[in-house]
């Protein structure tokens, strides 16, 4: 199926505007149709399954943006270690030793947000404000204590989230809201990095203005670009 040219760049033009970055998300596309789209201009590229993301990597150019965006095993993580531009799926403090580890080992530096669950479907993953202000405390004292288990490997830019899947607006704008209030709350709380959050990942394809007019200035978009995701395929 080709990507919807027309509409890449309507969206693409929109964001660019307003200094939001866009995240094509690309789970189940093929290589071709990846292409296609990198190939009118876009670099970041959003995956959920870190088989898929591995294999798309050695097949495709090596200046794409590789963005992980789903559920991440800790297990899995060597797998993407060596070349992931952003997780965006960071809920739990093991897991982020886990990408500190990695990212030692391959001498890098790996960008990560911290997911926080907001929707009110309980299958989502993410932290809530407590679990977010525990793990943000239990950074700052092991980067500030303790040198051995420090995570100089790994940098917090921020926080993303998922709103509920609903055409209730109201719901919806009231979770990004939530999720802005918590982006500025913690945004300064890393005591061992220098600056502040700068990324807030929250949209997708059917509220991605709902998500920038409440702050957001990252959008995860699938649907709109490439059509319906084929699943047969996985």
């Amino acid at each position: 199926m080709p990507v919807h040219s027309e509409l890449y760049h309507q969206i693409s033009n929109e964001l660019k505007e307003k200094n939001v970055t866009l995240v094509a998300v690309s789970k189940t596309k093929s290589v071709a149709e990846i292409l296609e789209l990198y190939n009118l201009g876009q670099k970041d590229f959003g995956e959920n399954y870190v088989q898929e993301l591995a294999e798309k990597y050695h097949q495709l150019p090596k200046d794409i943006h590789w963005h992980f965006i789903g559920h991440l095993q800790s297990n899995k993580v060597k797998l993407i270690a060596p070349f992931v531009h952003l997780i965006h799926s960071v809920d739990s403090e093991k897991l982020l030793k886990e990408i500190n580890k990695e990212a030692k080992k391959n001498e890098r530096i790996i960008d990560c947000l911290l997911q926080v669950h907001i929707a009110k479907e309980e299958t989502k993953f993410g932290l809530d404000e407590n679990e977010l202000e525990q793990i943000i405390q239990a950074l700052n004292l092991a980067n500030n204590t303790n040198e051995e288990k420090s995570f100089k490997n790994i940098s917090i830019k921020g926080l993303m989230g998922m709103a509920s899947f609903t055409d209730d607006e109201k719901i919806v704008r009231h979770e990004f809201h939530s999720m802005k209030f918590l982006f500025d709350k913690f945004s300064s709380a890393l005591s061992f990095q220098p600056s502040a959050f700068s990324i807030l990942s929250m949209g997708m394809s059917a509220d991605y203005k709902i998500a920038i007019e409440e702050g957001s200035n990252m959008v995860r978009i699938g649907s709109l670009l490439f059509g319906e995701r084929n699943y047969t395929k996985s």
